[in-house]
């Protein structure tokens, strides 16, 4: 693998790029389409996303593309960027500024380098593999917590667990100490700053949760699939983030034992 160094400079310029876009349409009345999965999109989405892929393009041509809002281009690549123009646009459309955008590089399918963004209040979060990440520029690092009964615990919303999943959400809303809701992206930047312990998701795509491997895992944090297992860039989606390896394992035994039932 090569030297990460000009491709966190990259990284910057695109979240850099992103900031003027989102600012432009924020708190203001954009139109909101409904995507085929339910999901809103807004024309800040798209604009955000073709302004990254412009400077990719230009300066990477032999790097692939993953959008949310654009699709797949040249995926078969050694690197491939994964976007997320904005994660949140719910949080985007309503006001709230706790979406982000999301950048991320993986090589050979593994996220190596991830930028997680907020233009309004001047965050960001950078994690870069083999390295501490850093938020606007000084190191970070998720706080010590033992076990799920003493964690503060982040989810986006109840409801997007179905199924067997709800008893796996159940559980661990059940045994933690403080549950929390509706920050998508943003419960990730909060773990890495030790202000929060324990994320858990399901269905999530690539693009929601490649950036933030390297942000939490640089923090000192664990971040896998249900089953323990490293997140790749064709993981299915269903994932938990820890500030501690000891509360990671009690939030996976938790679900696991749940699932079970």
């Amino acid at each position: 693998m090569e030297n990460l160094d000009p491709f966190v400079e990259i990284a910057h310029r695109l979240a850099d790029a992103a900031r003027p876009v989102v600012r432009k349409y924020y708190r203001t009345p954009v139109a909101v389409d409904v995507k085929a999965d339910d999901s809103p999109v807004t024309i800040a989405d798209r604009e955000v996303e073709r302004t990254m892929r412009e400077i990719l393009n230009a300066e990477l041509p032999d790097h692939g593309i993953l959008g949310e809002e654009h699709g797949r281009e040249n995926t078969d690549a050694e690197y491939v960027w994964v976007l997320d123009p904005i994660d949140g646009t719910k949080s985007f459309i309503s006001g709230k500024p706790s979406f982000t955008t999301l950048i991320a590089l993986c090589h050979k399918g593994s996220p190596v380098l991830g930028i997680i963004d907020q233009a309004i209040t001047d965050e960001r979060w950078v994690g870069v593999m083999g390295q501490a990440s850093t938020m606007n520029g000084q190191e970070i690092s998720a706080r010590e917590c033992e076990d799920l009964k003493s964690a503060t615990f982040f989810t986006t919303a109840p409801e997007l667990f179905a199924g067997d999943a709800i008893k796996a959400y159940q559980a661990v809303s059940k045994n933690c100490r403080v549950p929390m809701y509706g920050v998508d992206a943003y419960a990730y930047g909060l773990t890495a700053l030790g202000l929060a312990d324990t994320v858990v998701e399901i269905g999530l795509q690539a693009y929601d949760f490649c950036a933030l491997v390297p942000v939490v895992e640089g923090a000192g944090g664990v971040m896998t699939d249900w089953a323990g297992k490293p997140l790749h860039i064709d993981s299915s989606g269903d994932v938990v983030a820890s500030g501690d390896a000891r509360c990671h394992q009690d939030v996976l035994a938790t679900i696991k034992m749940a699932m079970a039932r």
